[in-house]
């Protein structure tokens, strides 16, 4: 049976590589959503309908991933801090029930670890092991605990922003100076590596399904440092999947400087795929500590707020490597809050603190999957990489049948059957 090809100019536009057994990622972080529930916080969709289940509702918008973080002991000293185990537990078996994919975030830490703190945990100060090898019990226990409660990880992050290492400070790395934060020390990349592959070490072991993320935050401001560090990551053999990065308009300024960093990224590890896992932008007011004003582009209001959702889409589809895209604090939503989050301080979450409803960038995420550039991507399974697949994605065992658009060799082809 002969075929012939049918490339036109509107064809080429179409063409992408589709990743092998890599689905796209699309969610939120909603580590908070049991306090809100606890605290009485009513959610609506955008026409006023109760949500009766917020999971089931993001599935039904079109969202696959949940990320949740998880502390060692939390402090306390946050309300917001309080994702200790059995908590995360819980939600990460009903994230599973509900059908969606689990992104576990391993903060290393009793608090907030981000590029200016990683405090050590207290546990892990109290043991006699070194820290970079205790990461290896403490990630493993806190694995297992998790699979044999239902709620299986199927995406780990290693560590949340160590842009600067983590354990501080036996696996510190930066700043290169108190008053130079544009670039990291050597010292402390020793400890570091063998921390990170003590972690990812348990996670091959108890999740090996799982696909393990190192979360950096220069992306966008530095991409120099974040190359230099994934090039150091890369010379001590450090066991990974996916770079994950953040990105907040407001601190790092305009698309276009994520844009510059991905470019980076995608042509010195063209091995490695890349999710942005953490994003926002307010929809009323400024975010404490803003440092970029974005709002002649992207005015504080919920079409504003919409209007980056989908400039930043367009932003990841051009870059064939990024795979995910996850909004932080999704689940902000004052309404009907009778205990601490009544004040409902921030406003970059996908629910209107006043009214309970769903903004429009929610249901704005979906796009990055497929809707709006007409484009979807299509997972090819390894097994069978010569194979014909349909548009959607399902392999053919006797090749195209008739003619139509397929999937062969990671491309959009049109054929013709040659009579």
């Amino acid at each position: 049976m002969n075929y012939k090809k049918l490339i036109t100019s509107a064809l080429l536009a179409m063409v992408l590589q589709a990743s092998a057994q890599e689905p796209v990622y699309v969610g939120g972080d909603i580590s908070l959503l049991p306090k809100y529930e606890e605290q009485g916080a009513t959610y609506f969709d955008k026409d006023g309908k109760s949500i009766k289940d917020v999971l089931v509702f993001l599935k039904e918008q079109g969202w696959n991933t949940i990320r949740v973080r998880l502390f060692v002991n939390p402090s306390g000293a946050d309300k917001a801090v309080c994702q200790d185990l059995a908590y995360v537990k819980k939600l990460g078996k009903r994230i599973k029930d509900a059908g969606l994919n689990f992104m576990l975030d391993f903060h290393y830490s009793d608090t907030w670890a981000d590029p200016g703190q990683q405090i050590t945990p207290q546990l892990f100060m109290t043991v006699n092991t070194p820290v970079f090898e205790y990461i290896y019990d403490y990630t493993k226990e806190s694995l297992e605990a998790l699979v044999a409660a239902g709620a299986t990880p199927d995406l780990i992050q290693t560590g949340n922003e160590i842009s600067f290492g983590m354990l501080w400070d036996s696996c510190k790395i930066g700043p290169k100076s108190e008053n130079d934060w544009s670039d990291y020390s050597n010292e402390g990349w020793d400890n570091f590596a063998k921390a990170l592959k003590n972690a990812s070490r348990a996670c091959r072991e108890i999740c090996p399904q799982a696909k393990i993320i190192i979360h950096t935050e220069q992306c966008a401001n530095n991409p120099t440092l974040d190359v230099a560090f994934f090039n150091r990551v890369k010379s001590y053999e450090i066991d990974y999947d996916i770079i994950g990065v953040s990105y907040y308009p407001y601190f790092k300024g305009e698309l276009s400087n994520l844009d510059k960093g991905l470019t980076q990224l995608e042509t010195n590890f063209p091995e490695k795929q890349i999710q942005l896992v953490e994003t926002g932008y307010p929809s009323k007011w400024a975010v404490h500590g803003t440092s970029f004003d974005y709002t002649k582009t992207y005015p504080y209001s919920s079409e504003g707020q919409r209007n980056y959702t989908a400039d930043l889409i367009t932003v990841l589809k051009k870059h064939q490597q990024v795979n995910g895209l996850n909004w932080w604090y999704a689940e902000a939503n004052a309404k009907g809050c009778t205990g601490s989050f009544a004040t409902g301080w921030y406003n970059a979450g996908l629910f209107d603190n006043e009214t309970g409803r769903a903004l429009p960038a929610l249901y704005e995420l979906k796009n990055f999957v497929g809707g709006g550039s007409g484009l979807s991507r299509i997972s090819i399974n390894r097994q069978f990489p010569d194979d014909w697949y349909t548009i959607d994605g399902l392999r053919t065992l006797s090749g195209p049948s008739k003619s139509g658009i397929y999937i062969h060799h990671g491309q959009k082809v049109a054929l013709r059957k040659m009579l």
